[in-house]
């Protein structure tokens, strides 16, 4: 009796174990990312945003200000950073600036959970994406609009593509 009962306690304890052990559905990072907003077409080199990117910019964080955001990733460039602001201000998480592109899918995949933004730009998303896992995919030079949702997991990884604000630019008063 005292040796069923024993084993009977061993057997309790594996399957509650096995129960509080992750498994790899729990570990996944949902990865929004976004082209920046609106730029102007002066100076070429680091273009601020224009009038209309601003509000994308604002309409940005309002949509993600309660997705549990933990960290967003920009680029050197200020339109990056522009984009990023109004939600980084509004979810009091600090940019973190890359220019290496794999330092950044390092960074992504080093994570087990969360809610990461990466603000970047028509030739750099689709490569992240495709480097994460997702599929390939291309951005015209007139899109602002898109809004990838990518969930990375230890063995795949699935995306949604999304369009918020005006599809088309509007074009600046200059």
């Amino acid at each position: 009796m005292k040796m069923k009962s024993h084993i009977l306690r061993l057997f309790v304890i594996a399957c509650l174990g096995v129960l509080l052990l992750p498994h790899s559905a729990y570990c996944q990072v949902t990865v929004i990312l976004s082209r920046h907003a609106e730029k102007a077409a002066t100076p070429p080199k680091d273009p601020p945003l224009t009038e209309a990117g601003k509000k994308r910019a604002d309409l940005l964080a309002s949509m993600l200000a309660d997705s549990g955001v933990d960290a967003i990733y920009v680029t050197e460039y200020q339109r990056t950073q522009q984009t990023a602001a109004p939600l980084a201000d509004r979810v009091h998480v600090k940019p973190t600036v890359v220019s290496d592109m794999q330092q950044l899918i390092a960074a992504i995949r080093a994570r087990k959970n969360g809610v990461v933004v990466v603000v970047g730009h028509s030739n750099t998303l689709p490569e992240i994406i495709a480097a994460l896992g997702g599929p390939k995919l291309k951005i015209a030079d007139p899109e602002y609009n898109n809004l990838f949702v990518l969930t990375v997991g230890e063995a795949n990884s699935s995306l949604l593509r999304l369009h918020y604000g005006d599809s088309m630019p509007v074009p600046s008063p200059n």
